[in-house]
């Protein structure tokens, strides 16, 4: 086992590596001021190469082509399966593709900032011009079966994934979900949203959300929250994971919700074995979308839910007793779930996010291609977005500037979080059958039943399967929209009567 041993202990040192990369890359999202981004971006770049260059060593390539030979089992097959996948496609980009990409980026980023603050998509199409060429250049490194430059980006965040499946997944979806949308809005039947849009200030917004954020299991003896543009979760080290928000003092729903959610990221972060193994795949996650059905679990499954206000409602009327003076539960909990179409993915309810998420799968695929120019994009953005939820898009801030990820090079991450809602829908049903009724549970505040059995059926893995390896295992059953159109379909009875 000497070459096992030796490959894992320059796997931790690489992983050390990149940790300082990531935290350089929480610092730029939250800390860093603009007179400091020139040089960041060289640091991030170098950082990059470094990381790159040892990974993919020729020593690597001689341990992994050895342990291949034996007849592995348990762990250590999952790590060499694993380690030899990500060495196959980084000896494919060169190092100087990698840093070129990195230090882009963290421009890119940056002037994605100045762009949405000012409103102004002239800003920032040049980054994304520069953006989309590195990516291109990636795909056709890496390749794909399909010869589908998407699916050798996609394959990146979620290992096994086509486009091909991902157009199945959402032709099934879309009609379904404009169905009952269209049933919800026709209803007559409106919930009372503006009730979150009065007085909350944010140092009290701030309190509540880190109470509910540890009360469902986030360590802050391992992590923090701060402020930044857009909310994100970092798990940097083993003892350090790191989540950020964003507060509106006229809107309760940014930070509390936006919480929850990183603070699902998070606790899948704490969860994974990264004491043992940093370093190694069986200490990562199984792929962005198994990640996202974690967050947005917490956040929708059980952050919407009757129990689990029926817990956090009286604090938060201690918190904001001015602003709750007149509301009754009911009232509350249906302002939380309401249903409308809204400008904002990140603000959007549980019925029509996925439609935000297709509009940016379609999207993205044709420009990759090429088939839609970067200077047509907000023109292109726009005519879709009315088409899928009859809205004008006022300005490019509240249409394709909202989003960091084009700025962060993430083409082909957007389709992982439908495929999380997918997954927290049938995780959560499995978890009831499993432990019987979540409700009396939650009601209570208490949460460490879910949380244990997320940690046992999702965190424990690593990446010893694929997400839909871990659905099936998990579940028992393939992933399908179903149990999100069950889950959706019982909140349009209940609050819409459809």
């Amino acid at each position: 086992m000497a070459t096992l041993d030796a490959l894992v202990t320059e796997l931790k040192e690489i992983a050390t590596l990149g940790s300082i990369g990531g935290l350089l890359g929480w610092d730029e999202q939250v800390l860093l001021q603009p007179k400091g981004v020139e040089f960041r971006s060289q640091q991030a770049a170098l950082i990059a190469r470094m990381t790159h260059e040892r990974f993919t060593s020729k020593q690597i390539g001689d341990w992994l082509g050895e342990l291949l030979g034996d007849k592995l089992d348990g762990d250590a097959a999952v790590v060499v399966r694993e380690a030899k996948r990500d060495y196959d496609r980084a000896t494919k980009l060169p190092t100087s593709l990698v840093e070129e990409i990195s230090r882009t980026t963290t421009l890119a980023q940056a002037a994605w900032v100045e762009a949405r603050k000012a409103n102004d998509y002239a800003r920032f199409s040049p980054w994304l011009i520069k953006v989309l060429d590195l990516r291109r250049q990636e795909a056709a490194c890496i390749g794909s079966p399909s010869g589908n430059a998407y699916d050798a980006l996609l394959d990146q965040y979620e290992p096994g994934e086509t486009v091909a499946s991902l157009v199945t997944l959402f032709d099934d979806l879309k009609p379904r979900l404009a169905k009952l949308v269209e049933k919800i809005l026709t209803s007559g039947k409106r919930s009372p949203a503006e009730i979150l849009r009065r007085d909350y200030p944010s140092e009290k917004q701030q309190a509540l959300s880190k109470f509910a954020a540890e009360k469902i299991g986030y360590d802050f003896a391992a992590g923090r929250i701060d402020v930044s543009v857009h909310p994100f979760c970092s798990g940097i080290a083993p003892g350090d994971t790191r989540i950020t928000t964003r507060y509106n003092p006229n809107y309760f729903g940014d930070a509390l919700f936006g919480v929850l959610h990183e603070t699902g990221h998070a606790l899948y972060e704490q969860g994974l074995p990264k004491d043992q193994h940093f370093g190694t795949a069986l200490a990562e996650a199984a792929s962005l979308g198994v990640h996202e059905s974690q967050s947005r679990l917490w956040e929708n499954l059980v952050g919407r839910s009757a129990a689990f206000w029926k817990w956090l409602l009286p604090k938060t009327r201690e918190t904001f007793p001015g602003a709750l003076a007149d509301v009754s539960d009911e009232q509350w909990l249906a302002a939380v779930n309401d249903v409308r179409p809204t400008f904002i993915r990140v603000d959007s309810d549980e019925a029509t996010y996925n439609l935000h998420i297709a509009l940016r799968f379609d999207l993205e695929r044709k420009m990759l291609s090429g088939e839609l120019e970067v200077a047509a994009i907000p023109t292109v953005w726009n005519e879709t977005f009315k088409q899928y939820f009859g809205l004008d898009v006022p300005d490019a801030a509240r249409g394709c500037l909202q989003d960091v990820h084009w700025s962060a090079g993430l083409i082909g991450y957007f389709p992982t979080y439908t495929l999380g809602n997918l997954l927290a829908a049938q995780l959560y049903e499995a978890a009831e059958r499993d432990l019987g009724n979540l409700d009396d549970r939650h009601a209570a505040g208490e949460f460490a039943p879910l949380l244990g059995w997320l940690r046992t059926n999702v965190h424990h893995h690593g990446r010893r399967f694929s997400g839909r390896q871990l659905c099936e295992r998990a579940t028992g059953s393939p992933l399908s929209a179903d149990a999100l159109m069950r889950h959706l379909e019982r909140k349009a009875a209940k609050f819409h009567g459809v």
